[in-house]
């Protein structure tokens, strides 16, 4: 027998639901998610890597990071550009682009958010903070 209060989709204690924050929120933030039972901060997850908790609350990013890894890629593009991982200052790592020469972007690198969304590819964009310092390279 069909009821209508059974096809009403309600999200439940415990569960996912924080995951897709609809509320509107600034266009230019990083959000991420930290899990309520450990403390863990993840990039995009569904369950935490730690405890595998669904209880995950999201959160802002200050925007701030350091480059862990950088590759130059040549495929699907005319021209080269970087991909890179940035662990960011809360603790979770997102693959993204940096700006600037696609081979002056080093592991140790600090930089910022520029954008959250890049619009063709849909990663976050950084800038370095300040230009390093190679005597030798």
């Amino acid at each position: 027998m069909y009821h209508h209060s059974g096809s009403v989709a309600r999200p439940t204690a415990g569960s996912a639901a924080g995951v897709l924050d609809p509320a509107p929120r600034d266009a230019d933030a990083l959000l991420y998610q930290r899990c309520t039972w450990c403390g863990t901060a993840m990039y995009h997850r569904l369950l935490c890597p730690v405890c595998q908790g669904s209880d995950l609350r999201t959160e802002r990013s200050e925007g701030v990071g350091t480059v862990r890894h950088s590759s130059v890629v040549h495929r699907n593009t005319p021209a080269a550009r970087n991909v890179s991982l940035v662990e960011m200052a809360e603790g979770f790592v997102v693959r993204g682009r940096v700006i600037g020469p696609p081979i002056g972007i080093h592991s140790g690198d600090r930089v910022r958010l520029s954008t959250a969304k890049d619009p063709v590819r849909g990663e976050p964009v950084f800038q370095l903070v300040d230009e390093p310092y190679r005597a030798w390279s």
